[in-house]
């Protein structure tokens, strides 16, 4: 494959830093990745060593506020800011990948990104595949927590909060999880501001089910304890689409793609790609 690397500019002029892996013969589609919150495009290896092989390009973005693009960790002045971030993301993926078909993929906040993209302008994709979404996110909406975050995020959006992330919860591969717990770029930081706009988004997109109609695929972990897959299957049943696929493997944890057992869901992701080409 080959490897490339390039900054847009998302909303207010925010400089994103992306990533691009492509096959060296020609491609038959694009998977543009939107990644969870806290980490970095540069954690899904996994994916696109496999979807390489099969003659795709992947690309990845750092969100703002992530990984090694600009912004405060963690925090952001309004989703619509995501949503504008991910338009510039796309421009570039269509730009790079002429008259191929587009795929967007998110992860776990970004799997909220994605849909909350997909419900506002679903133009030019071609599908949308949706990892671990936050439909029902499990302990970090508390009602306290709920209630400072609001109070704070008027009088100081930017005051500074932590994300207590359970680790061991990512993956049942011990070398994972403790590469997460290492990766200097990683970071479990968010503010107030971000508290709230998330949970707005994730209250969005519930009501806004109905307006997901392009091809879509739901894959989540029958054991993710971050984001139960209960609020998945409710979602999945709202969703209008004529073409959705839901996947749930019974035994693995909220980061499918580095789970063991991953080449199972990864085949699977190819395959679903290939059977929409």
């Amino acid at each position: 494959m080959t490897h490339g690397e390039g900054i847009i500019r998302g909303a207010g002029g925010v400089e994103l830093r992306c990533r691009s892996w492509r096959p060296e013969r020609e491609t038959r589609a694009a998977v543009a990745i939107v990644h969870g919150h806290g980490e970095h495009g540069g954690r899904y290896m996994n994916i696109v060593d496999s979807l390489v092989q099969r003659g795709h390009a992947v690309h990845a973005v750092d969100l703002r506020g992530h990984g090694r693009s600009e912004g405060r960790r963690g925090h952001i002045d309004s989703w619509a800011d995501y949503r504008e971030d991910v338009r510039s993301f796309l421009e570039l993926v269509a730009g790079r990948e002429p008259h191929r078909p587009v795929f967007l993929m998110g992860h776990s906040m970004g799997a909220l990104v994605a849909l909350d993209y997909v419900i506002h302008d679903p133009r030019g994709l071609a599908g949308a595949i949706i990892s671990g979404a936050p439909m029902e996110p499990s302990g970090v909406a508390k009602p306290l927590l709920v209630l400072l975050s609001r109070a704070l995020s008027v009088v100081c959006p930017r005051f500074p909060m932590r994300l207590a992330l359970d680790t061991s919860a990512l993956s049942r591969d011990a070398a994972v999880v403790r590469a997460y717990e290492e990766d200097p770029l990683v970071h479990g930081r968010f503010t107030a501001r971000w508290g709230t706009e998330s949970l707005a988004a994730v209250a969005r997109v519930r009501a806004r089910a109905a307006r997901v109609t392009l091809p879509i695929l739901f894959v989540h972990g029958g054991a993710d304890r971050l984001n139960l897959p209960g609020g998945i299957r409710r979602y999945f049943e709202a969703v209008a689409s004529a073409d959705k696929t839901l996947l749930i493997y019974p035994e693995m944890f909220h980061e499918l793609h580095n789970d063991v057992g991953r080449e199972t869901v990864i085949a699977d992701l190819g395959r679903w790609l290939e059977e929409r080409l």
